[in-house]
């Protein structure tokens, strides 16, 4: 029982094979996928999809940090009415890059906030992007969440991280806030023990499964195409680090990701 809590199957990369990407994902174990969206192209597909496989694949919709210049009061707009269907669980990826920095940290704050405040709106959980600026990332969202009202649907529980790979010392305010924090394929490199200890030092009552495929492919598939059958990998490497089995990682990393997303889908 597997979750892959953020992919991105409208990639141009899974033109020849979706359907077969999708039966190998339901034949390795997975019950849900998250698609998730980059731009207004992306987040419309994303929606798509999910309306195509009712009840396995679901979307988040929103403008990453790179994609900002598309935010507007039409497509703000478009997002609005986009977040009120059933398939659309979350806000997201919205964030910050500062290792890009394809446009100015002041500008990618304002989308950010815009964004932060439509989910609010629409009483979605957020799924960030946060590249090289983690305390901007960590302060625009506990501002955000301190402002929410106590009876909010997003106050208990406001988003996720996605790819998360900071400190513990950053992580605990967020993780007091009640936010969850993606793995992906990274915790698996031999040369990234920033990320295991990062994933060691989380409760694994907040870890979320992602593939983020095509991208981050675990080793030792690592430079191939990365697909959602893959995340038997990162629960594998999870299961090291916090000293469980494979399937209680599992299970526990699947039910976190509808308790977030607040699906009524029953698990067994």
């Amino acid at each position: 029982m597997f979750a892959d809590t953020h992919c991105h199957l409208d990639d141009r990369r899974f033109e020849g094979d979706l359907a077969e990407v999708i039966s190998r994902a339901k034949d390795a174990g997975l019950v849900l996928m998250i698609n998730s969206g980059a731009d207004m192209a992306s987040s419309e597909a994303s929606v798509q999809l999910a309306r195509q496989n009712e009840g396995f694949i679901f979307a988040n919709i929103g403008l990453h940090p790179n994609r900002i210049n598309e935010l507007n009061a039409q497509s703000l707009k478009r997002l609005r009415t986009l977040a009120k269907d059933p398939v659309v669980l979350a806000i997201g990826e919205i964030g910050l890059d500062y290792h890009w920095n394809t446009f100015p940290a002041w500008q990618q704050k304002e989308a950010f906030r815009v964004q932060l405040d439509l989910a609010a709106e629409m009483q979605l959980p957020v799924v960030i992007h946060s590249r090289k600026s983690t305390d901007d990332v960590v302060e625009i969202l506990l501002e955000w969440h301190t402002k929410l009202p106590t009876e909010h649907t997003q106050k208990a529980r406001p988003g996720a991280l996605h790819s998360w790979s900071d400190s513990y010392e950053k992580t605990k305010p967020l993780i007091e806030a009640g936010f969850y924090f993606g793995v992906s394929g990274p915790v698996t490199y031999q040369n990234a023990p920033d990320r295991r200890e990062c994933t060691a030092a989380l409760p694994l009552e907040r870890i979320l499964i992602e593939t983020d495929c095509p991208y981050l492919t675990p080793h030792p598939l690592r430079g191939k195409r990365n697909e959602p059958a893959y995340v038997l990998r990162m629960v594998e490497e999870v299961a090291r680090l916090h000293h469980k089995s494979v399937q209680e990682t599992a299970e526990i990393t699947t039910r976190n990701a509808f308790k977030l997303y607040g699906l009524k889908i029953q698990v067994s």
